[in-house]
């Protein structure tokens, strides 16, 4: 299907890569990370390209969920102007190996030892046919809770450690006429809560028979209609402007204290490290209400394309940089997330990524290590563009109740299929 789309797309004239690129020490980037926290991180690893002699030619194409970035991707690959890398996730990544446009690291990655070092889960996603097609440069998980600690001491709240305690927290941040939560109103921000509130209501097992491999008894079942129960009782906690707001605006609500608690992935933290905000002084981080010793994960990945001879060199520099234990500690510090290799030690990270560190061993060695619906590792991405249409439209109210969205949910999932 990729093929053909690609074939098909006639639209890159505004992202096309001058013809003379392929002739200056150059790094093509494409990716959505326009954020301050998201731009920080990056910017390291362009330093290190620097001391090596490497321009850095930025195409981003803001848009949290990446869809835009996406699609301004397929246009590039379809005219021929292939980036040296683009920011990608899991299925994405096999989907364009799978049009045979993607270039081979295998040489890079047994040099530097990447089989070894990098999660079974993420290699599943980077490497295709046996070899490896893209850079895995990050490992984040999306059921935490961020909350602003000032807000939590005035109301005398403490870590909720089941659903029902959550919603008293939320209750108390009402009552003191602060906004509970703080939500951005686009479908990948809304379905990334919603695959908490699924694992936390129907337990690690329940989470990957529903959301990984798309079991339809689980699917169906009443504990996915309480699932959209326990969305809909979080939904009335959200101000009433929260309609198409961005993932760090949201943010930035938690970390002025405007609200108290922002269910997000561990980039979220990137904008609190941007703001000079501390962990246990600041802001808290805890793990979704019951979903404690299971992490829902995403990874950002550089998808390598296969690019002509000449601008090879500079992509093997790309790639070997993003695995290099310096960056990868370096990077994950300011982007909030945790390392793609489990071999980098936790000596700078704060109080947070210790945590995000320890719980990524604990459930990859547990077997509670689950990709994100929401974010492109739990299914592929018809399917996951599916769930997330079902969800933001209940959360909007076109789906009234949990009976229709179970059903929706099916019969999105089926059609996507």
């Amino acid at each position: 299907m990729l093929r053909k789309l690609l074939i098909g797309t006639a639209l890159a004239t505004s992202f096309a890569f001058s013809a003379h690129a392929a002739d200056v020490k150059e790094v093509q980037m494409l990716h959505w990370w326009t954020s301050g926290g998201e731009a920080a991180a990056l910017n390291v690893l362009k330093q290190d390209l620097a001391k090596e002699g490497y321009a850095w030619k930025d195409v981003p194409v803001a848009g949290g969920g990446g869809d835009a970035a996406m699609t301004a991707l397929k246009a590039m690959v379809a005219a021929g102007n292939y980036p040296t890398a683009s920011q990608m996730l899991g299925y994405t990544v096999l989907d364009y190996a799978a049009a045979g446009v993607m270039g081979d690291l295998t040489e890079t990655a047994k040099k530097e030892g990447w089989d070894k070092s990098v999660p079974a889960a993420l290699q599943k996603f980077s490497v295709y046919d046996g070899k490896w097609v893209a850079a895995p440069v990050n490992v984040h998980s999306v059921n935490w809770l961020w909350i602003n600690k000032a807000v939590m001491d005035k109301i005398g709240g403490a870590e909720p450690k089941t659903f029902d305690d959550f919603i008293a927290l939320l209750d108390k941040a009402k009552a003191a006429g602060v906004i509970p939560l703080a939500l951005g109103g686009q479908n990948w921000q809304e379905a990334t809560m919603f695959d908490s509130v699924v694992l936390s209501t129907g337990g690690p097992e329940f989470y990957k028979k529903a959301m990984n491999d798309l079991d339809e008894e689980s699917l169906k079942s009443d504990t996915m209609k309480k699932s959209f129960d326990n969305l809909a009782k979080l939904v009335t906690y959200v101000d009433p402007n929260f309609s198409g707001r961005d993932w760090n605006l949201a943010t930035a609500m938690v970390i002025k204290g405007d609200a108290l608690v922002q269910v997000m992935g561990d980039w979220a933290k990137g904008e609190f490290h941007a703001a000079n905000k501390t962990p246990g002084t600041d802001f808290l981080c805890y793990r979704f209400p019951g979903t404690d010793g299971s992490v829902i994960y995403n990874s950002d990945m550089f998808g390598m394309f296969n690019v002509p001879d000449d601008r090879k060199a500079a992509q093997v520099a790309l790639a070997t940089a993003t695995l290099s234990k310096s960056f990868q500690s370096a990077f994950n510090v300011v982007k909030g997330s945790v390392p793609a290799r489990t071999d980098v030690p936790d000596t700078d990270f704060d109080a947070c990524g210790k945590k995000g560190i320890a719980d990524l061993k604990k459930a990859n060695e547990g077997g509670t290590l689950f990709g994100s619906l929401a974010q492109g590792y739990g299914a592929p991405p018809a399917v996951a563009n599916a769930y997330k249409d079902v969800i933001s439209k209940f959360v909007h109210g076109q789906i009234k109740t949990s009976d229709e969205a179970v059903t929706e949910l099916v019969k999105a999932i089926d059609d996507a299929k």
